[in-house]
């Protein structure tokens, strides 16, 4: 499969699999709010070229996100026809922020699988809000986002003697598999755990009939970038943001 294909495959997938509250579209962007939680659910993410000029079309952003409150913030990718878009941020005092990557694998039968705890929604809510410290109104926006995911989703979970030591979310949707929200306990990291949750999403993916995994990370973070490598993944394409000052 072509990169380029998949990477606009994995573009709307993920589109798909961390949805906004509320979207608007606008000459082949797409305008998404979620009250700011999270980023990538409150940018502009550039689908395709329009034949609108860019001035006015950022400045129109602008005030929509202004409107709502929030810092206007695009994601962008090496996308040809997003390299002027982000040279006018870049001169307009966009600080160009959070790079992060694309990684892929391909979804193989494992020797062997290991076990974990697949929860509710409502479960996996509170297991992730306790490893990541996160307040009751950032749940429930958290749980309105996973409302709105309309394919197979996995909340899975790692417990020991009751304590969960790590989560994470699959989301299936034609032949990809999304992980998303990956996080270990923080005292039981480099321990392995993450590994073994990863895998069993995978597995979970795969029985779903996903061939090819996906993921988002930091461009510095080198620790779970290596975990990930074990795992067979590879750098697709990086991408970044253009944020308002």
């Amino acid at each position: 499969m072509r990169s380029e294909f998949l990477q606009r495959r994995i573009e709307e997938a993920s589109v798909n699999a961390w949805p906004a509250l509320h979207q608007v579209l606008l000459d082949g962007w797409l305008l998404r709010f979620a009250k700011g939680f999270t980023k990538r659910a409150n940018s502009v993410t550039p689908l395709y070229p329009g034949s609108r000029e860019v001035a006015g079309k950022v400045r129109h952003c602008e005030n929509l996100y202004a409107r709502e409150r929030l810092r206007c913030v695009f994601r962008l990718n090496p996308a040809s026809e997003q390299g002027l878009l982000d040279d006018y941020l870049r001169r307009r005092g966009y600080a160009r922020v959070d790079p992060s990557l694309v990684l892929t694998a391909h979804l193989v039968q494992p020797a062997s699988a290991p076990h974990c705890l697949m929860l509710t929604q409502g479960e996996w809510l509170q297991s992730h809000a306790a490893l990541t410290g996160a307040s009751k109104k950032f749940t429930r926006l958290h749980g309105a986002i996973l409302n709105a995911v309309r394919t197979d989703c996995a909340y899975a979970a790692l417990r020991r003697d009751e304590r969960t030591l790590a989560c994470g979310l699959g989301v299936v949707e034609s032949g990809l598999l999304g992980l998303f929200d990956v996080v270990t306990h923080p005292r039981h990291r480099r321990r392995g755990w993450g590994e073994q949750l990863v895998r069993a999403l995978m597995q979970w993916g795969r029985a779903q009939g996903a061939d090819i995994a996906y993921l988002q990370v930091a461009a510095d973070n080198e620790a779970a970038q290596a975990l990930y490598a074990k795992l067979g993944f590879k750098v697709l394409h990086p991408y970044w943001y253009r944020a308002a000052r």
